[in-house]
């Protein structure tokens, strides 16, 4: 392997590495700051006290998870200028005005009503307060907006042509709303509320279990459960749509997922289990189930899927890869709607807040959301190369001329920076987690804004806690 293969597969694990410590604070703070509107909206309704206690509780895990999220999120822009010039010079003139967008309008919202949802307690009236936290939540939203649309067009380009090797904008409609862009924002939407009731479940069943039994805990115990068992449903019907559109789009990456070499007339069949093997073209050990596939991905009985072997053998994904990260998300995914479904049983029964093992359950469960997202990142990243553009500029065109020593050495910088930074933010969040909300009574400690002569100077002062005492 010469240098410059070495060096552009570092960019790339590099990348992965760095996307990957990203995307997890974004989805969860997307999840958090809709629940705390909901959760002030529902102490301003009926001024019941266990709903403050839980804004100021999940402000604080807010608090954190939004700061370190705006951090890795700088380092990713900056890779896009140091590792992947290529990529910028060819797609920036419709890259770069989408990520501008996002930050004139979501990250401006976002930023200009932080401070007042995190320290305004005490200083505003309750419905401006309420407001506040509700242009955060909004903001927040629209963030995810523009960084879908952005993402989807390079899965899905169109509304441009090529002119002196850039990417011209003719059409900025089609190039926002192109034909994957709806599918995965919704998907991806779903994914972050879904992430964060899981999140709050395993807290909620942490200090159940813990022998609490006051009406905060209960609440957001509650509330997390009635969430996920609306959304995980929703959320295997807004993926079923995906694969279909991707199934029209992108071929390859389904054949891929499926790990499906040969198209099979008359009926495609599902493999359930098998480990693709690139270089052999098969798929070993293979347990399939006659016509699966053709009822999941085309809803007919014989509808005819394209196999890999029809793609020239530089065009095809990673098998290998995207077969078992598809399989991760999609089996944790009937695992939530199966907890879903055993929560709303054991209400019915009265069961609910006394089952310790279905607590411990949803303890375990609690990283299943993180682990699920990253699984389909994978997927969808993973299955679109070896494209960087679908069908338009390969991820090899995209890399900066760099040397594998000089690609190497920051990679190896950022692992170093990432596992004390977010390993130790991580843990603060643990921390605070194990805490849970004020007791009854109490007067919950640290309340942003409390103190007149307090002056927060940035998100992390919301939850003021030292790290060894949370």
């Amino acid at each position: 392997m010469n240098s410059a293969i070495s060096a552009f597969d570092l960019a790339r694990i590099q990348f992965a590495f760095t996307v990957s410590f990203h995307i997890v604070f974004p989805a969860l703070s997307i999840g958090l700051a809709s629940f705390i509107a909901v959760l002030e909206w529902r102490w301003l309704k009926t001024g019941k006290a266990h709903y403050k206690d839980l804004c100021l509780f999940w402000s604080k895990i807010f608090a954190v998870a939004f700061g370190m999220g705006v951090v890795s999120g700088v380092v990713m822009s900056y890779q896009f200028g140091t590792n992947w010039s290529g990529f910028s010079s060819f797609a920036g003139p419709v890259t770069g005005p989408l990520l501008m967008y996002e930050v004139m309008t979501a990250f401006f919202l976002e930023a200009g009503f932080l401070g007042i949802m995190l320290f305004g307690w005490q200083r505003v009236s309750p419905r401006a307060h309420f407001g506040a936290t509700l242009m955060v939540a909004i903001g927040t939203l629209i963030s995810t907006f523009w960084i879908l649309a952005s993402n989807s067009w390079m899965q899905t380009p169109q509304g441009f042509e090529v002119v002196n090797g850039r990417v011209v904008p003719l059409d900025w409609f089609k190039i926002i709303f192109n034909p994957s862009f709806p599918y995965r924002l919704a998907h991806m939407a779903l994914a972050a509320f879904i992430v964060a009731g899981l999140v709050v479940a395993a807290v909620g069943a942490w200090h159940l279990l813990r022998g609490r039994r006051d009406p905060a805990v209960k609440k957001m115990f509650s509330m997390a459960l009635w969430l996920l068992l609306v959304l995980t449903p929703i959320q295997a019907f807004v993926g079923d749509q995906h694969g279909l559109n991707t199934r029209e789009y992108q071929p390859a990456k389904i054949a891929a997922i499926e790990g499906l070499w040969d198209t099979e007339k008359g009926g495609t069949a599902l493999n359930l289990f098998g480990i693709p093997d690139m270089q052999a073209e098969t798929t070993r050990y293979a347990v399939s189930i006659p016509h699966l596939g053709s009822l999941i991905l085309t809803h007919s009985w014989d509808g005819e899927i394209r196999g890999l072997k029809e793609f020239p053998p530089q065009d095809r994904p990673n098998s290998t890869v995207v077969f078992w990260s598809f399989r991760i998300m999609a089996g944790l995914g009937v695992l939530m709607i199966v907890m879903s479904v055993a929560a709303w049983v054991l209400r019915r029964r009265g069961r609910l807040f006394e089952s310790k093992w279905f607590q411990r359950v949803a303890v375990a469960m609690g990283p299943s959301g993180f682990i699920t997202l990253l699984a389909g990142w994978v997927t969808t990243e993973a299955g679109r190369q070896p494209w960087v553009v679908y069908g338009v500029m390969r991820t090899s065109q995209a890399v900066s001329p760099l040397t594998a020593q000089q690609v190497g050495i920051s990679l190896m910088a950022f692992v170093v920076v990432y596992f004390l930074v977010f390993g130790t933010g991580i843990y603060y969040m643990l921390k605070l987690m194990r805490s849970g909300p004020a007791l009854p009574g109490h007067t919950p400690h640290g309340v942003p804004g409390q103190t007149p002569n307090q002056t927060a100077r940035r998100p992390f002062s919301a939850a003021d806690q030292m790290i060894d005492a949370a």
